[in-house]
């Protein structure tokens, strides 16, 4: 592989993350830099990097005539577009702070994040967003003096505050140059709040040093090249996202192109062809589960034919990888190869050469189907607090049950409990306004508690489960959920499920059914769909029991589940059961479903 290092920009050199972008254009003006789908002309649209500084110029030309002073806070709620980076630029030039907020969040919870972070301003998507927005929570918006609608017409009186306005009223200026500040490295850059799995989110203070030192280490630790596309499409509030499918990709001067949505990755990827792809796992088990759930209507010839594919496919890359020797089979690859392997990829694209996962555990089939079938599937491992990449698998040393080597410039021990302990240049300022969280996730010696059970073997890190997500069993058997809960949603027919049993003698799970998947249950049990206490029915329950204990068959005996109760309506975002990043509200589930759980330890 071409290693291309001509446009690359050093951290150093950079200096901040507008540095960063200044002189990207100044390398790279006629090249392309974004590509984003137009739904009015229905076609893609490519900026060059001049395109971006011009447009930017005209955003600082608007923040310039606000009484905006260094260190005020800005949010920004929108979908991934240039406009996201724009405004991030824009913001950052001036030494305003950034605070993403997820579209896909809950009012309330967004509300929340503006008047804790004392944002002054807020860039929204659409009109309909702030009508929501500013009806669920008006009190905690009162801080707010200007927001600006990207899409859709306003109304709203010149004396009113917040003064809102569309797009084309903000920026009424023409391009001037980019304006140079040369700021401080050190300086706050971005107040990022995490999710929230239990009570209110914090908000992590990330500086421009801690996301351009993460940010140049993911580079270099996976050998990008500015010849590559990058297909983003997760949330750029995503702190992963922002560093890894943004500030990186600037750095080797990549060519980005946004996913019209989460809905049409499917045909984004045939059309677009990336090269590289930043990734949760929750995209890969989808594609997993489609396929597992193709097979089952197959004939027995080509399930033999796939999985005969897979065991080949997985013993040359353990072979490639040195952890292995090639079988006989191997003589029959080139044409599982091409019947098999090649239509599985051409799915991505065909083009795809790096795919990068992170976010939370990558489950072990998911990684082999996928390693199997020839795609360069890296597992890396993080946390918003650090920037948020600690180590990465690489390409040439790849262990999919771990998440591989720290980046050059991080240091990582195992402390108290087994718990890896971070020191690195990415390392948090501290938590916005929150002294007690900061000094509680840092040991005396200015180290990272990640919260997370780890070892390192021969310099690879692998992460063995949490310490707080534990459960004991009341015969002090200590279980995974989380582990256990990533498997057993491998299975087509579970949507969503959590497993309960702390100080409990067994273990037991609230499951939701996927919908499609539960008529047929149904069927098979003579039940009626749409009967809600059908879920309730004996023999049901004792063939979800049995699909569970097929999915935790690799894990001990002890870690069986022994009772369920069934649910069809899904967890959302929405109803406050999951976060914007998709992880479930551990606590709030238990708490809604408390009866059903007393219920399932009475019987």
């Amino acid at each position: 592989m071409r290693e291309d290092m001509s446009d690359y920009i050093t951290a150093d050199h950079a200096g901040t993350l507008d540095g960063l972008f200044r002189e990207r254009v100044r390398l790279s003006a006629d090249k392309a830099a974004y590509t984003y789908y137009d739904r009015d002309q229905k076609q893609w649209v490519d900026l060059s990097w001049q395109d971006m500084a011009n447009l930017v110029s005209r955003w600082q030309a608007a923040l310039s005539e606000t009484e905006f002073e260094k260190g005020d806070r800005i949010a920004i709620c929108l979908k991934n577009s240039p406009e996201w980076v724009i405004t991030d630029q824009s913001a950052l030039a001036q030494g305003l702070v950034v605070v993403p907020l997820y579209i896909e969040d809950r009012p309330d919870n967004i509300a929340y994040v503006i008047q804790d972070s004392g944002s002054r301003l807020l860039v929204i998507q659409t009109a309909k967003h702030w009508e929501n927005l500013a009806s669920t929570a008006p009190d905690a918006l009162k801080g707010l003096e200007h927001v600006v609608v990207v899409e859709g017409e306003v109304n709203n009186s010149a004396d009113e505050l917040p003064k809102v306005w569309t797009l084309s009223e903000w920026v009424a200026h023409l391009p001037n140059p980019l304006k140079e500040r040369g700021g401080d490295p050190n300086e706050l850059a971005t107040i990022v709040y995490t999710s929230g799995t239990t009570g209110k989110p914090k908000g992590v203070m990330l500086s421009h040093k801690n996301i351009l030192s993460i940010a140049e280490g993911s580079g270099k630790h996976v050998s990008l090249r500015s010849d590559q596309t990058l297909l983003s499409f997760l949330p750029l509030s995503h702190t992963f996202e922002r560093t890894c499918g943004y500030y990186t990709p600037m750095m080797w001067g990549m060519h980005i192109t946004y996913a019209r949505s989460v809905q049409t990755l499917a045909d984004d990827l045939l059309q677009v062809k990336p090269n590289v792809l930043v990734s949760v796992p929750r995209i890969f088990e989808r594609v997993y589960e489609r396929i597992q759930d193709q097979l089952a209507n197959e004939s027995a010839i080509k399930r033999y034919i796939f999985r005969s594919a897979v065991n080949t496919g997985w013993r040359n890359f353990k072979a490639e990888q040195g952890m292995g020797r090639r079988g006989p089979s191997h003589i029959f690859w080139p044409l599982l190869k091409k019947k098999v392997a090649n239509t599985l990829l051409s799915k991505l694209g065909g083009n795809l050469e790096l795919a990068i996962s992170g976010g939370a555990a990558l489950p072990h089939p998911v990684a082999k189907l996928f390693l199997s079938m020839g795609l360069n599937l890296i597992q890396g491992y993080g946390m918003t607090e650090s920037s948020p990449v600690v180590c990465a698998n690489k390409p040439d040393a790849n262990d999919p049950d771990s998440v591989g080597y720290p980046f050059d410039n991080i240091q990582v021990r195992i402390g108290e409990n087994d718990e890896l302990q971070v020191n690195s240049p990415g390392i948090m300022l501290g938590y916005w306004n929150n002294h007690k969280a900061t000094n509680e996730v840092m040991t005396k010696d200015g180290w990272l508690r990640t919260g997370d059970k780890a070892r390192i073997d021969n310099d690879m890190v692998y992460i063995t489960g949490r310490i707080k997500d534990i459960l004991v069993m009341s015969n002090g058997e200590k279980i995974p959920p989380v582990d256990m809960e990533d498997a057993i949603k491998l299975e087509p027919i579970f949507e969503n499920v959590v497993i309960v049993g702390e100080s409990k003698p067994y273990l037991s799970a609230i499951v939701v059914l996927d919908p499609e998947k539960w008529v047929s249950l149904a069927k098979e049990h003579q039940l009626d769909p749409f009967d809600q206490e059908a879920l309730n029915n004996n023999k049901l329950h004792k063939t979800v029991l049995q699909q569970i204990a097929m999915a935790l068959k690799d894990f001990p005996g002890y870690a069986k589940v022994r009772r369920v109760v069934l649910k069809l309506d899904p967890w959302t975002v929405d109803n406050g059961l999951l976060t914007p990043t998709l992880k479930t509200k551990r606590q709030l589930i238990m708490n809604q479903f408390e009866t059903d759980i007393v219920g399932m330890y009475a019987k």
